[in-house]
């Protein structure tokens, strides 16, 4: 039997992440961004039987900026998936790194009650759950 750690999505996920409007301009949702790091914004829901969207860098690199178009004349909404799959704070993250690889994911919204609380990625799941538990396996830092 395996002594292997459970590691969740929550002691992993980004807490911190950008919540835009769909209706904002690309340019409007870039200059409120703080969190670069996250590499996604997320689409707020418009009301409560919606569903919340996602725009990655990547998307608006793509649909923006190679087809040069106006950042300021391009809604969010028109760059956006949506809906997006998320996953639950509590999931294992070999579970969840499943996920990504079964449906192409490199990122996700995490959601815990009807709401956005926080995001996670490949990295994440890599680099503050495998790779940090094996350094303390080994008794590195």
């Amino acid at each position: 039997m395996s002594t292997r750690k459970l590691i969740r999505v929550e002691d992993v996920m980004k807490r911190e992440f950008d919540l835009v409007d769909g209706l904002a301009t690309v340019a409007e949702a870039l200059k409120s961004m703080r969190h670069v790091n996250s590499r996604v914004l997320v689409v707020n829901k418009r009301h409560p039987d919606d569903e919340y969207g996602i725009v990655m860098l990547s998307d608006i690199a793509k649909k923006v900026l190679a087809r040069d178009r106006s950042p300021a004349r391009v809604n969010v909404y028109e760059v956006m998936s949506k809906p997006v799959l998320s996953v639950d704070p509590k999931m294992d993250i070999r579970y969840c790194a499943r996920l990504f690889d079964r449906f192409g994911l490199s990122r996700a919204p995490v959601i815990d009650a009807g709401n956005v609380v926080g995001i996670v990625s490949y990295t994440d799941m890599v680099v503050r759950g495998m790779l940090k538990e094996w350094l303390e396996e080994h008794g590195e830092q």
